[in-house]
């Protein structure tokens, strides 16, 4: 077991490992451009699952973070962290009690897109004698969840405004349709399309009297371009904290560093150009965007199984040997921090703390 103090080539692998000094950094960034833009910052949680990471994240400036599961936003309401979006619709009774439940320690926001999940959520929290925040879920052109704006939008507000145990606190989109947009200009012009639909919304429910302080959106993927839209309010880009090489690479992402490894060992060098490392699919994963040899620039991965991963070797990486630790960056968060029950925290080569990752395999 890793204990305080240790040095990270003392460390069983595979292990999780955050290098706190760009993660602090990148935190800070967000914190700052997302204030500099008078917007509010409510990170979401899926990428960490860390009532400690939740935490940090609200003493450097977020006003709460956005959940998609009502187990996780128990975990994070348990630890402290009272001021939570549940960015999922409401269904199911056990859930709808809980979410009930959960009012009346948290100041919980939940998004609905329909009448029958608003009218379910509304007689339970009559039933237990609390009121919960609601959001209207707009669909902006990802084609998930989301009311058609419009029309629609406007007669589920009314009905929400109407229902007891209910506020209506505004509305709520996601624009992650531009995610895969390789042309800048094209993803720019797709962003302000999809945003342009929560400004219109946001106006009509004001032409009719309906509450609209709340205006969120905004992943990490177009968190630059959507703090000069004026309508929003707050956005929700959580991926950011870590650097993950999935956005960096993206049009329109900066001021953001690597700060998330799986740090692994050689366990065979079965030909001059490879080796092979004990982080299969099991430690990290490849999907959406392919983990980055850390330090050694010439080396690549090319095959990855349960519990091996299979690098392809230069001139310089060659020098690895069997019992040398290498250093995954990874390629995108989400993927590889459900893997894991722990952040081993580092500053510089010496491990600082451990963040147990508690909302992990919270699925209801």
């Amino acid at each position: 077991m890793a204990s305080p103090g240790d040095r990270k080539a003392d460390v069983e692998t595979p292990s999780l490992c955050v290098d706190r000094a760009p993660f602090e950094a990148n935190i800070r960034h967000i914190a700052a451009i997302t204030r500099d833009a008078a917007k509010g910052w409510r990170p979401h949680s899926a990428g960490h699952k860390s009532p400690d990471i939740a935490n940090l994240q609200i003493r450097e400036g977020a006003i709460g973070i956005t959940c998609a599961k009502v187990s996780e936003a128990e975990v994070f309401a348990s630890a402290g962290v009272h001021e939570i979006l549940l960015a999922y619709p409401p269904v199911g009774d056990s859930r709808i009690r809980r979410i009930a439940n959960l009012c009346r320690n948290a100041n919980l926001i939940v998004a609905c897109d329909h009448y029958v999940q608003a009218a379910a959520l509304s007689a339970e929290c009559v039933r237990q004698g609390v009121t919960c925040r609601a959001l209207v879920d707009i669909n902006i052109g990802m084609d998930r969840t989301g009311v058609r704006p419009g029309r629609d939008a406007r007669e589920l507000a009314r009905a929400i405004d109407q229902l007891p145990g209910l506020s209506l606190a505004g509305i709520m989109g996601y624009e992650g349709h531009v995610i895969p947009i390789k042309d800048a200009d094209e993803k720019r012009r797709q962003t302000d399309a999809a945003l342009g639909i929560l400004t219109q919304t946001r106006d009509i429910f004001w032409k009719n009297g309906l509450c609209c302080d709340i205006v969120s959106a905004a992943g990490t993927s177009s968190l630059h371009q959507a703090l000069g839209c004026g309508s929003l309010t707050e956005v929700q880009a959580g991926g950011a904290i870590f650097g993950d090489p999935f956005y960096t690479t993206m049009p329109d992402i900066s001021g953001l560093k690597p700060a998330l490894t799986v740090l692994t060992t050689v366990i065979s060098r079965p030909a001059f150009d490879r080796a092979v490392l004990d982080a299969g699919r099991s430690a990290i994963s490849s999907e959406l965007h392919t983990p980055i040899v850390k330090d050694w620039s010439d080396a690549s991965l090319v095959m990855q199984n349960a519990e091996h991963l299979v690098l392809k070797l230069g001139p310089s990486s060659r020098e690895l040997r069997i019992g040398d630790p290498v250093e995954l960056i990874v390629g995108y968060s989400g993927f590889t921090t459900i893997l894991h029950d722990e952040y081993l925290c580092f500053r510089d080569d010496r491990l600082e703390t451990i963040w147990p990752i508690l909302a992990r395999g919270k699925l209801l």
